[in-house]
């Protein structure tokens, strides 16, 4: 496989509310093969503003990825899930959840929302590195992903 120029960098939205997991997926994406610009927001209340750009967000980027927590202050994952998907400018979005959930419930609901995957969390610390660089891999090498609008 020839390695291919791209003309932009990735723009990747985290919304992760865990100071940790925010610095590991940070780190995993270091070391990406296409550049990534990575933007983080703590909860789902932000995550919609950011999404919508409103108020301190209205200049933000067009996310080109999301990876989504479930588990979220003032608006859950699946809440933040339903709006991506039913709003007609966010749906083509492709949305992976990256939670510490192994529920039935959690990922049935998820793919219900028309949730692009679902990743539960691993516990060990370079396990989480290899799942991130895995989504890494998959989303910003392998797939095409839909064009801005």
């Amino acid at each position: 496989m020839t390695a291919q120029p791209w003309r932009r960098p990735v723009e990747v939205l985290l919304v992760e509310d865990n100071p940790g997991d925010v610095r590991l997926t940070r780190e995993a994406l270091r070391s990406s093969r296409r550049p990534a610009n990575l933007t983080v927001v703590g909860d789902g209340v932000e995550a919609l503003s950011f999404l919508h750009r409103e108020g301190r967000h209205e200049q933000a980027p067009r996310p080109d990825l999301i990876l989504l927590d479930l588990n979220l202050p003032r608006k859950s994952g699946s809440e933040v899930l339903a709006e991506i998907k039913t709003d007609d400018r966010l749906r083509r979005i492709p949305v992976v959840i990256l939670t510490t959930s192994r529920t039935t419930r959690d990922i049935v609901q998820s793919y219900e929302l028309h949730a692009n995957c679902y990743i539960a969390k691993p516990v060990d610390l370079d396990q989480f590195v290899a799942v991130v660089r895995a989504i890494e891999h998959f989303w910003m090498s392998l797939v095409e992903l839909p064009p801005a609008d």
